[in-house]
This record gives C-alpha cells, structure tokens and sequence, in this order.
C-alpha cells in the first residue's frame, strides 16, 4: 500500500508540474472534509501558488469554517471564499420557504454552481478531489475531462479508497473535520446533512430525497 500511495502521490506532483510548465493557470476546489485534506496537503507540498476556493454558502457548520481557517494556516494555501451573488432573502419559493427545503437542487445551483461558473472561464484548469467509490456518477468520470466552459476538471484522487485516503491521512498527521468523531461522515450544508453511521458515508446527505449531488459534478462536465 506504501507504494502504491507513493506512486500516486508522484504522478499527481508530475501532472500539476506538466500543467505549469506548460503555462496553465490552475485552482483546486475544497469542501473542506477530513478526506479532502490529502488533495490540499500534496498540493501545498508542489507549490502553494495555486488558489484553493472554498464555496460557502452561508449554510455550513461553522465548524467546518474554522476547520477552514485552521488548515488555511497549516499549510499555507491561498484560499477564497466564493459566494452566491443572490442574497438569502432572495432564496425563497412562492410560499416563502427557503429553497433548501423545497428545492435543493436549485439551491445547490444558486449557491455552488453560478459561483463557480464564472472562476471556469478565468482558469486553465479545475483539481478537485472527487473519488469514484463515491457513488455512480463519479465512478462514471474520468481523471481528466472537459467543463461547458472550455476549462479542463483533473481528479487527481478519482481512484483513491478510502483505505488510501486514511492511511495518507495517519502517515501524514493530518487533523480530522472535528464534527467527524460525532459521526458525521460526509460534511455538506447544516441543513442538508445528517449524522449517520452507514457504510456509504454519502447517505447522511440529503437524507430521503434521491439526491447524491449538488450539480458541481453534473451542471460543471461537459456531456458527451
């Protein structure tokens, strides 16, 4: 296992040197999560040029925000902070409900994808860290593909496990979201996250609905 990490920590460096070298201007994406640390922990450690942008929402744990910070200092990556240009008040359905609750998908969309949709035609190319033991769609992607905009998604970790992640994580004495040893799994919006010990860590995300995406990874690909 120690050479297989090693060997695909060395092709990620090898891949984002090729993209500088050859003049790409390059950002990362992070939803700050204990097993989004190995992605930010090996870029910090091939250059900390590259900016990270963190989409808030204004609906996360304001743990996962001080996680953010704590990491910000620890490694020494730029991050930005992306907001949603429609304002709260504005994010409500005909009856006056949030869109949370009534239509998580145009939710995600206001707060996710229209903030990033600009950023992917001012870069060259998007790292983030979905894996494709996930679930279908992103078993269904591939490590480099195309945006609508015209700007190039590389996934550096699409074929990690979870074993891998971890043991990165341990090798490495990298901190845990601290809302991980109260059981929540997979981190989203407070809102739209529940604690729940399930052997698909992505369940606890939008519990009962059939939803398993915020549109990042199916607005933000270009179809084939």
């Amino acid at each position: 296992m120690e050479n297989e990490l090693e060997n695909s920590v060395e092709l990620i460096r090898y891949k984002i040197e090729h993209y500088l070298k050859d003049g790409k201007k390059l950002f990362a994406t992070s939803s700050f999560q204990t097993h989004s640390l190995p992605m930010l922990h090996i870029l910090s450690r091939i250059t900390k040029s590259i900016p990270v942008y963190f989409i808030n929402t204004g609906f996360h744990f304001p743990e996962t925000v001080s996680f953010r910070d704590t990491i910000s200092q620890k490694f020494g990556l730029s991050f930005v902070d992306l907001h949603s240009v429609v304002p709260k008040n504005q994010q409500r359905d005909k009856w006056g409900n949030l869109y949370f609750t009534s239509d998580p998908d145009y939710c995600c969309h206001l707060n996710k994808v229209q903030p990033l949709d600009p950023i992917l035609s001012r870069f060259d190319v998007w790292i983030n860290g979905i894996r494709a033991d996930q679930n279908e769609n992103r078993r269904n992607m591939q490590i480099e593909q195309k945006t609508p905009q015209g700007a190039l998604r590389y996934h550096p970790m699409l074929y990690w496990t979870n074993k891998m992640i971890f043991e990165y994580i341990s090798k490495n004495n990298l901190p845990k979201h601290p809302l991980e040893a109260r059981g929540y799994l997979s981190i989203g919006c407070e809102p739209c996250t529940k604690k729940f010990d399930l052997e698909n860590s992505r369940d606890g995300r939008w519990f009962g609905l059939k939803k398993n995406e915020c549109g990042l990874h199916t607005e933000l690909v270009e179809k084939n």
